[in-house]
């Protein structure tokens, strides 16, 4: 009973405060939208002059493009968990804040899949099945690692192995939200998100009434889901439940 009472309490706190901050900085619906024409343009500019020898370059110039991207909608949520509101300085500083945290957390990723690109080799024909359920695996044990990058002062391998243990402490907590959320985008636009780091929902031009308004519906709910875990992860990392039940103040 203690326990259900403790996710009642956790999520009934946690939507008061995602609502209030989702009135007051909605404006975060519309990076999407910057985030869409940012990626084309540098798409564009990688393949208009880095052709030929330099091409090997363009590869990793976009990964501290997506990490720069990243950081920049880690740093507008953590502004908003943090101290409520949203301001063009924090959107043109949020490009370099966690920019190297999040290309530190790429590096180690494209270490893992070179060793189980090699796993994967010997697999043989089970190689396709394993590469699924690994990668299902870190996309649950490793979940909160956003909120852990722009929460948490720690490293980027200390980051991987803080929301490791985090999951660890509060997997029902953070699952159960998480899951209906996530299903209710999916009835909306037809999306699953498995991505962890993902910023946006894809705009895909579709310029029909129709399209436009899932994509705003869509970009609202996703928007709401991220603030919603920023509060979620703050309250959860920073308690425990023998506390939480005990102390009202986290629930004022």
């Amino acid at each position: 009973m203690d326990l259900l009472q403790d996710i009642i309490m956790v999520n009934k706190t946690t939507i008061k405060k995602s609502i209030k901050s989702f009135k007051k900085n909605w404006i975060i619906i519309f990076t999407g939208l910057v985030y869409v024409f940012l990626n084309i343009a540098m798409l564009t500019i990688l393949s208009t002059f880095f052709r030929g020898v330099l091409f090997v370059l363009a590869g990793f110039i976009m990964a501290i493009v997506s990490s720069s991207l990243i950081s920049n909608y880690l740093y507008l949520l953590f502004n908003i968990i943090n101290y409520e509101r949203i301001t063009k300085d924090n959107f043109k500083d949020g490009f370099k804040y966690f920019l190297w945290k999040i290309y530190g957390v790429f590096f180690f990723a494209w270490i893992g899949s070179y060793f189980l690109s090699a796993i994967g080799g010997l697999a043989g024909t089970n190689a396709v099945l394993l590469s699924r359920i690994i990668s299902i695996v870190i996309l649950i044990a490793l979940n909160p690692l956003p909120e852990t990058i722009y929460q948490k002062y720690y490293s980027p391998f200390e980051s991987i192995g803080y929301a490791f243990e985090f999951m660890k402490e509060n997997w029902l907590n953070w699952l159960i939200p998480n899951i209906i959320f996530y299903y209710l985008l999916y009835l909306i636009t037809g999306t699953l998100l498995v991505d962890v780091f993902t910023t946006h929902m894809n705009f895909n031009f579709d310029f029909s009434i129709k399209g436009i308004i899932v994509y705003l519906l869509g970009q609202a709910l996703f928007s709401f889901i991220m603030i919603y875990r920023g509060h979620l992860y703050k309250l959860l990392s920073t308690s425990t439940r023998r506390k939480r039940m005990y102390m009202n103040k986290f629930y004022d």
